[in-house]
């Protein structure tokens, strides 16, 4: 693996943030909204993950991480679209909840996947991205993914009730 950029350092300085906020947000409040302070801290720190992350090219060109910084970027986007705006009616609920904590996958992948190759640093637990450990590795966190997401969208719905 490549050594860090200063750039790099704070792009994942910000992802860390990113997630312990994300995470405070579910585990206090069950979803991630414009009104907690973690909410603000997570949507801010996402947003600039996202950003940092178009500009980080390790690898020579535009990747799997620039398509997740991407996709991150769109998520932001509608969720923020259902936090303001009446346009999604009375599913704006559920597709703010959508779009903000699938950016929780999508800073997942890449922090699972770098931990596995930079960590422990003299000796990585993994060589190869190909290696059928990142992939269970990156199963494990699409289903937890899915799990929570329905969790959270059957509580939105009892809410209404």
């Amino acid at each position: 693996m490549p050594e860090m950029s200063p750039l790099g350092w704070f792009h994942t300085a910000m992802g860390i943030i990113a997630l312990v906020s994300g995470g405070m947000a579910l585990i206090k409040f069950k979803e991630i909204t414009l009104q907690s302070r973690s909410g603000q801290t997570y949507l801010a720190s996402t947003l600039v993950t996202a950003v940092t992350a178009l500009a980080i090219f390790k690898h020579g060109g535009f990747g799997p991480a620039h398509a997740l910084a991407v996709m991150t970027l769109l998520a932001l986007a509608v969720g923020m679209l259902a936090s303001l705006t009446g346009l999604f009616g009375k599913f704006s609920r559920y597709v703010r909840a959508i779009g903000f904590t699938s950016t929780l996958l999508f800073h997942s992948i890449p922090a699972i996947t770098d931990a596995l190759l930079r960590l422990p640093v003299d000796d990585p637990f993994l060589a190869s991205f190909e290696d059928p450990i990142m992939q269970k590795a990156h199963l494990a966190v699409v289903v937890i993914f899915l799990v929570g997401l329905a969790v959270q969208l059957r509580w939105i719905h009892q809410q209404r009730d």
